[in-house]
């Protein structure tokens, strides 16, 4: 297994500090504008500068009609799913539990490739996925314990965990014979159409100008989220190994936690700091490098 190059590392720290912090930005964005239409303003404000960004490095954009299904396929688990699922949990839910719920994805990838790809579970992964699922539900058990609580979209928020975590396996698993910049594009580019007719559909007698937190949210998603996180962590899963990668989804649900509770004033129950422990350690016990034989 080959060590991380610096220009990885400093993908790594960049996408971990974009979309941790990203969690309280979310919350904020969505207070005073509707979700779905928060989601798509973000990404139609971000594709065009993604878009310029790839023309700018000569990436090539065209993609063989041969592989629109594939291309389709990777985009429903990679990205529409999520953040469809988010975007619509994240206003009953405090941004840190989300984050945590939501960065249950690699405890889920190790599932998948067990159950669909042969790969097999020592111990210490078996211990990570218990240890993942008493996290969780620590979390479910609160939220339906609570008066305003909201199970459902604890359970939607793994729900997404475990489509992206899917994903992750077919996009590692792709030979469409393209760029991954330009796959990241396209991909992008049917999730912000889909998202866009949903925000017509469901939220347009809802819209209004935004707040000025909720324009910097939008800006925030667009250019930090759409324009580089998105297409830097494509880049990661396929050139890293899991474990390279991991640092980054570890260090994530400890960002979301903590800076929704100092930006956003969120009130931490020890719930939250026992399944936050135990998501990060089931993490590092699934992706944990096997000793040599």
């Amino acid at each position: 297994m080959s060590r991380p190059t610096r220009r990885q590392l400093a993908v790594l720290l960049l996408l971990t500090l974009i979309w941790g912090l990203n969690w309280p930005v979310m919350k904020l964005g969505v207070s005073g504008f509707p979700p779905l239409s928060f989601r798509a303003v973000s990404m139609l404000a971000g594709l065009p500068l993604f878009g310029l960004a790839l023309l700018a490095m000569r990436v090539p954009l065209a993609l063989p009609r041969e592989h629109w299904g594939e291309l389709l396929r990777l985009t429903v688990s990679n990205m529409l799913v999520w953040h469809v699922v988010v975007i619509l949990a994240i206003p009953s839910l405090s941004s840190g539990r989300a984050a945590i719920l939501g960065y249950s994805m690699p405890v889920f990838a190790a599932l998948w490739g067990r159950w669909l790809f042969g790969d097999r579970l020592g111990w210490r992964q078996l211990a990570g996925v218990a240890a993942a699922g008493l996290g969780v539900v620590l979390l479910l058990a609160h939220e339906a314990g609570r008066l305003a609580g909201a199970p459902w979209a604890a359970a939607a928020m793994l729900l997404a965990a475990a489509t992206w975590a899917y994903g992750t396996h077919r996009l590692r698993r792709s030979t469409i014979p393209v760029p991954l910049l330009a796959v990241s594009f396209w991909m992008t580019a049917v999730t912000t159409l889909v998202m866009s007719v949903l925000a017509l559909a469901f939220e347009s007698q809802r819209w209004t100008m935004p707040s000025a937190p909720g324009a910097w949210a939008i800006a925030y998603n667009a250019i930090g989220v759409f324009c580089f996180a998105q297409a830097a962590w494509f880049y990661l899963a396929r050139t890293l190994p899991p474990v390279a990668s991991s640092i980054s989804v570890m260090m994530i649900p400890v960002l979301g936690t903590f800076s929704g509770a100092l930006v956003l004033g969120e009130t931490l129950h020890w719930q939250d700091f026992a399944a936050m422990l135990l998501i990060v350690a089931a993490i590092a016990s699934v992706l944990a490098r096997p000793k040599a034989g």
